[in-house]
């Protein structure tokens, strides 16, 4: 029976489904041959782990409890002095995290599923991949901070598992880079990449305000824990145009007192853009367009029967145009969205690297 060590950054909604599609799925992966040991879990406070990496794993009905008193709001504090754990606040686990990675990265192997939307986990993540542990990211922060985060991460490619920072589960990445290892050369990307901003469009379009429409979104568990991450873009690309003006921002006003007074201040100017556009026979999507080195990234107007267009709810839609798909481009679509696709991508991920671990 292979055998994957891991632990887990993050225990909101992302990380939550990561352990309940775990635990769901004990009978399917024992079929395939393989177990995933959660030795460690990490909240913004703390960290919990087991006395003994080696030998131990968190149990399925304590990772279930975790779950519910995540879903509560404690913290992995709460927990400290029962069990066979140890839990160490923030200051203590950075020392605890390299400890485990050195044991176990380079001996039987250890992966770190990323699942906050924190760039906090950047320098972690940095140091315990050159340590030879695997990471599986749900969070695109540390693939976008710096361009030398981005290289020290990709100096170990085989550790490196990101398929649901783009498109949840969708199989974006990975239709791409078989296009790339193949030879085809890519000349055009066109894409609605953001779950979160097509179900906001989308309902907008049927008349609902906007504030309204947003405040769903991150109840369903479409968006950042921060709308403002969605909305300004910042999943799509770092620097692109904003749906909220900057004296909303985040150095303004808190995440809080956005949802609460910020967004009904938008609902008109958001109202009037929908009619504009709709009077002109178009609807409204953020698109992404990939051509050679540019980029672009932002709200266009686009015909109500084109691929983009007939988009809904927070499907993405991706197409790909290279030598072999000239006339008729591949495209990729589903779900672009939700705390379960992604986490089931992240799960797909941390299998892909089985064969890094031994038995």
């Amino acid at each position: 029976m292979k055998s994957i060590s891991l632990i887990l950054m993050g225990c909101g909604g992302v990380g939550r489904q990561l352990i309940q599609h775990i635990v769901a799925c004990r009978s399917h992966h024992a079929k395939q041959g393989v177990r995933l040991r959660v030795v460690g879990l990490l909240d913004s406070k703390s960290m919990l782990v087991v006395s003994d990496v080696f030998t131990m794993e968190l149990e399925d009905n304590f990772l279930m409890e975790i779950c519910r008193a995540k879903l509560g709001g404690s913290s992995l504090l709460a927990l400290r002095g029962f069990g066979q754990w140890q839990v160490f606040t923030n200051q203590e686990s950075a020392e605890k995290i390299m400890e485990i990675a050195a044991r176990l990265g380079r001996s039987t192997g250890l992966a770190f599923a990323d699942c906050s939307a924190s760039s906090e986990t950047i320098e972690v993540l940095n140091r315990v991949v050159s340590l030879g542990c695997c990471i599986v990211l749900a969070n695109k922060k540390p693939l976008t901070s710096t361009i030398e985060n981005y290289d020290k991460l990709f100096l170990h490619p085989r550790r490196i598992r990101h398929e649901s920072t783009v498109g949840a589960g969708l199989p974006v990445i990975a239709s791409l880079n078989r296009i790339i290892n193949s030879g085809d050369p890519i000349h055009l990307v066109i894409g609605s990449l953001s779950g979160t901003l097509g179900y906001v469009m989308s309902e907008v379009e049927d008349g609902k305000p906007f504030s309204q429409v947003v405040k769903a979104a991150k109840t369903l568990g479409y968006t950042e824990p921060d709308p403002r991450d969605d909305l300004s873009g910042m999943d799509v690309a770092r620097k692109i145009q904003s749906l909220y003006p900057e004296k909303m921002g985040p150095a303004a006003m808190s995440a809080d007192d956005f949802l609460v007074t910020g967004l009904t201040l938008l609902d008109k100017e958001i109202e009037d853009r929908v009619r504009t556009a709709s009077s002109n026979g178009n609807v409204l999507r953020y698109v992404c367009v990939i051509e050679g080195s540019r980029c672009e990234v932002g709200i266009q107007e686009l015909p109500r029967n084109s691929p983009l267009g007939r988009l809904r709810g927070s499907d993405n839609v991706v197409e790909i145009y290279s030598r072999c798909y000239k006339e008729q481009p591949l495209v990729i679509q589903g779900a672009g969205a939700g705390n379960d696709t992604t986490a089931a991508g992240v799960l797909a991920d941390i299998l892909d690297i089985q064969d890094l671990f031994s038995s």
